[in-house]
């Protein structure tokens, strides 16, 4: 008896990533998820045969008009999203508090508004007053834009009944919740529902909607992971509070390139695309100053220059050396100072060493270690690098200078902006037309060839 009984004890099922347990728990054992283990009932798997939402169709004979996507009037969000909006997608924008995903968001509404296209913006966490407050500030103001207050997820529904947009806006959807299912707003729970109450109100009408979502503290999107995966595109919205330039990159695209990037600058009066960002990311010293170096990344597609800087000082007796990363990853600056002082001969064991980006630009790129590593050994010797010199590589911990892809990109890049040399791995590729190319195989080939270049720039100097 105590046998059928412990056999016909209820599981419980994760909702995230499908473990069965034995008893209900707060978290679950597998994923770590908080209040998703849900009681799951003896289901029997059905096997007949049912009605079909529409025939099967050869895919030849499938009509590609309605995955068409159509410009936003934002070029640079258009780059990340490949081209557009794509009727009946729903993106899930996401980011820091203050960075900016509402007024990038109004600046859509007001866009599409302007062409035409009934928007309706939906807020949650402001009043219609406030938005009213930033339209008018940025100049977004239209009689095609309608805006709503509300966090209820059927008056969010009547709204798009009456109004008919053709483009939606949720900011935020962590506010929005539903009388109809358990749980405070912003709960796992809520925001599965209510994501999927709109994907499907969205899908439905051929609505382009858009998403707010918050982030943790970790900088993950809060709320189930299902989420993400039921959206058709997820951004991130990235920037420092402290800076004006922003990005969005793309995370996760099912109408072009997950990897692109799009660049804007916060203004006084909202927001503004930046199709040529790398100006931001250089610094204005009109002559060479020791400990900095320029590299040429890739983010998506697009060649980004920026500026390495590095700072070496003598460590006080009473602390240990430090080695401080702003903008740049900590361990592949750990890893490039090692190199550094084992493969190069550059003695920084007792000395403070700081690096850091111009611009406020986050430098992820292996291919920007040869640059870390020339501007450390400059601000080792305090000796300035050349004017007009890149430097692009990775490095290995053997010394080796390896390969990166988009070299030839890179350097059409910096040519255009006015570099006249460079620096990169062997196997390159043909240089731009007026632009010098030094092939290295590894660092201590890379840094005579600095050398070189900064003696034949000191002969050609005028004197006085």
């Amino acid at each position: 008896m105590a046998k059928t009984a412990a056999r016909d004890r209820p599981s419980h099922r994760c909702s995230e990533c499908g473990t069965t347990v034995a008893k209900w728990a707060g978290q679950c054992p597998e994923c770590q998820a908080w209040g998703s283990l849900i009681e799951a009932g003896a289901t029997r798997m059905r096997v007949a045969s049912g009605p079909v939402s529409s025939p099967a169709m050869r895919i030849s004979d499938v009509s590609a008009e309605d995955a068409t996507s159509r410009r936003t009037g934002v070029p640079e969000l258009d780059r990340v999203l490949g081209g557009g909006l794509v009727p009946g997608s729903v993106v899930l924008l996401a980011g820091d508090p203050g960075a900016g995903k509402s007024t990038l968001c109004l600046e859509l509404a007001s866009k599409a508004a302007s062409a035409g296209a009934p928007t309706l913006y939906v807020t949650g966490e402001e009043s219609a007053a406030q938005v009213r407050l930033r339209a008018g500030r940025t100049g977004a103001l239209n009689e095609h834009l309608w805006v709503a207050a509300e966090t209820d997820l059927s008056a969010v529904l009547a709204h798009i009944e009456t109004v008919q947009p053709s483009l939606l806006i949720v900011d935020s959807v962590q506010t929005i919740g539903s009388l109809d299912v358990e749980g405070s707003a912003g709960g796992v729970t809520q925001i599965r529902a209510v994501a999927a109450a709109l994907i499907a109100v969205a899908k439905e009408r051929g609505i382009a909607t858009v998403l707010i979502g918050h982030v943790t503290k970790d900088g993950s999107i809060a709320g189930p992971r299902l989420l993400e995966h039921l959206v058709d595109v997820v951004l991130h919205f990235e920037g420092d509070r402290h800076s004006t330039l922003r990005m969005v990159r793309a995370v996760k695209n099912r109408f072009g390139a997950a990897d692109e990037i799009g660049c804007f600058q916060m203004t006084e009066t909202g927001i503004e695309g930046l199709a040529d960002p790398s100006g931001l990311f250089l610094s204005r010293a009109q002559n060479p100053v020791a400990g900095t170096c320029v590299t040429v990344t890739v983010e998506g597609r697009r060649p980004l220059l920026a500026e390495v800087q590095a700072l070496v000082s003598a460590a006080s007796r009473d602390n240990s050396p430090r080695k401080v990363a702003s903008g740049l990853d900590p361990g592949r600056v750990t890893m490039v100072l090692a190199v550094a002082e084992k493969r190069a001969g550059v003695d920084i064991s007792k000395m403070d060493v700081h690096t850091a980006t111009v611009g406020g630009v986050r430098v992820s790129d292996p291919g920007a270690d040869l640059a870390l590593l020339i501007a450390v050994r400059s601000a080792a010797r305090d000796e300035p690098v050349p004017g007009g010199l890149v430097a692009i590589g990775e490095v290995g911990l053997s010394g080796e200078v390896r390969p990166v892809q988009g070299v030839q990109r890179r350097l059409a890049e910096a040519a255009r902006l006015g570099f006249s040399a460079a620096i990169v791995p062997t196997g390159s590729g043909a240089a731009p037309e007026g632009m010098k190319v030094l092939e290295v195989v590894d660092v201590d080939t890379a840094l005579r060839a600095v050398s070189a270049l900064a003696g034949r720039a000191r002969r050609h100097v005028p004197r006085p």
